[in-house]
């Protein structure tokens, strides 16, 4: 697959709608054409301690981001009509349609794809099959782990190198 695009939230606490950063990685012809990172305010708007020590985002950073509904305009276009491939996808898409549903916005019908569940059939022999780890096993150098637009490009790295080996 040469062209899909790499997504990863983060969120702001406990609940899958809140989420307060997205990144995106949108490779075209196997290579990297485009990335677009932002800060969006959360619902409910509120940060635990956890989430903040994880990525280091705060109330402050995104009390005056968009909400989801307007950086999602952005996003849409760019995203259109393919793949979405994301590091342990079931939490990103939970992520998607959680807030989707609490907007009341159609949720279209995205493909995901998870390279964590590749990188486990891939890489058997990794002590775990997180993010950083499997990024390091590919060769790439994740400076930022927890960025939602370093973690993207991560993912996208790890998607490229998984769908040369099984195609």
């Amino acid at each position: 697959m040469d062209n899909f695009a790499a997504i990863d939230f983060e969120t702001a606490n406990s609940h899958r709608e809140s989420v307060c950063s997205v990144g995106v990685v949108i490779v075209k012809d196997g290579r990297v054409s485009d990335s677009l990172y932002e800060l969006i305010r959360p619902v409910p708007n509120y940060y635990c301690n956890w989430a903040t020590d994880i990525h280091g985002l705060t109330y402050d950073d995104t009390a005056d981001a968009a909400p989801f509904p307007v950086v999602w305009q952005k996003i849409a276009p760019v995203i259109e009509g393919l793949p979405l491939v994301a590091h342990n996808s079931s939490f990103d898409e939970n992520c998607l349609r959680s807030v989707f549903e609490h907007y009341g916005m159609l949720y279209p019908d995205y493909e995901f794809y998870c390279t964590c569940r590749l990188a486990r059939r891939l890489f058997p022999e990794l002590p775990d099959h997180c993010l950083n780890t499997v990024a390091q096993r590919i060769g790439f150098d994740l400076q930022s782990h927890h960025h939602a637009l370093a973690d993207a490009e991560a993912c996208a790295e790890i998607a490229r190198v998984i769908f040369k080996i099984i195609v």
